[in-house]
């Protein structure tokens, strides 16, 4: 027997809603996992309101929102790892370029200088982050030493360029060095940020 029309109009709305339900316990998402999703990521824009690069500290660390969920060491933890990535590659790339000596001696000189600062600061966002898992008034000092260690040899790589001339800054390993400088600034300088807002 045919439905009446008015009956379909109230069977549709039910239909969706058990479809919905169905579709997000297939997925595993709990209503509890869903909060808990939810705390998280409204942390995470809380605390990179403080920070000097919000929308940049959101979009790279809500993929690890899990690990930290509202806890400020783990989040601190993974802005420090996520800044000690972004060096590395910045480092593996400089010593890319050095090898293939592009731009004249100006621009070969100020990439060995830059390569020997941001070697220097390689470490700082991996020590930051072992010495942040660890709550206590010396061991977030220290992060915040290393961390802003960092930020000062990453500066250092951008200053050789200027000094060596516009030619430098102009060729395009001065133009790449200048924005890997301008990102990994940004991650360094959000997990300090982050780090700072470590209760005591």
């Amino acid at each position: 027997m045919a439905l009446p029309p008015r009956a379909i109009l109230l069977v549709f709305p039910l239909l969706f809603f058990v479809v919905a339900s169905t579709t997000r316990v297939a997925a595993g998402e709990s209503p509890a996992a869903a909060a808990s999703s939810s705390s998280a990521t409204t942390f995470l824009r809380s605390r990179c309101a403080t920070t000097r690069y919000p929308d940049v500290c959101y979009h790279s660390l809500l993929p690890y929102a899990s690990t930290f969920q509202t806890s400020h060491v783990k989040l601190a933890v993974a802005a420090a790892d996520v800044a000690a990535a972004k060096l590395r590659a910045f480092s593996a790339r400089i010593k890319d370029l050095l090898l293939r000596s592009a731009g004249g001696a100006r621009v070969v000189a100020a990439l060995k200088d830059c390569k020997s600062t941001v070697s220097a600061a390689e470490p700082a966002g991996s020590a930051a982050a072992g010495v942040s898992r660890r709550q206590s008034r010396w061991h977030v000092s220290k992060a915040k030493t290393w961390l802003s260690s960092a930020i000062t040899n990453e500066g250092t790589c951008a200053d050789g360029f200027e000094v060596a001339g516009e030619a430098a800054t102009s060729s395009a390993a001065g133009k790449e060095v200048a924005a890997g400088v301008a990102s990994v600034t940004q991650h360094t300088s959000i997990a300090l940020a982050l780090v700072n807002g470590i209760p005591l």
